[in-house]
């Protein structure tokens, strides 16, 4: 089974947000037996806000068309970010919904003026 051209496809998705395209720097480690490739991209680091977009919206509709194009040709595929941590790079993982433990503290009552 071939794969899609992964490198290719990143490139063009990410270049356009670059005012540096030729910073761009895409490390593909594919692995046939399993199906699976892990890319991992770089760039100039005044550029991430570009790329990531806000809230990580620009990351993670690249991460998605990436994970799309794979799944198509039946390969599974990662997107990482060089130098990004969990917070700022989009991950999959979805924040908890879990609500704020009260640190005991009665909360400070809000008064009418007089």
């Amino acid at each position: 089974m071939d794969s899609p051209d992964f490198p290719g496809l990143v490139r063009f998705l990410v270049e356009p947000f670059l005012d540096s395209p030729d910073s761009l720097r895409i490390d593909c480690e594919e692995n046939a037996a399993q199906a699976k490739v892990w890319i991992r991209i770089a760039f100039k680091g005044d550029e991430r806000g570009k790329v990531f977009g806000r809230g990580g919206r620009n990351i993670q509709a690249i991460r998605t068309i990436v994970r799309a194009t794979a799944a198509l040709s039946g390969w599974s595929a990662y997107v990482d970010v060089y130098g990004a941590s969990e917070a700022d790079s989009g991950s999959d993982r979805k924040p908890s919904r879990t609500p704020q433990r009260s640190s005991g503290k009665p909360k400070p009552q809000l008064r009418p003026k007089p």
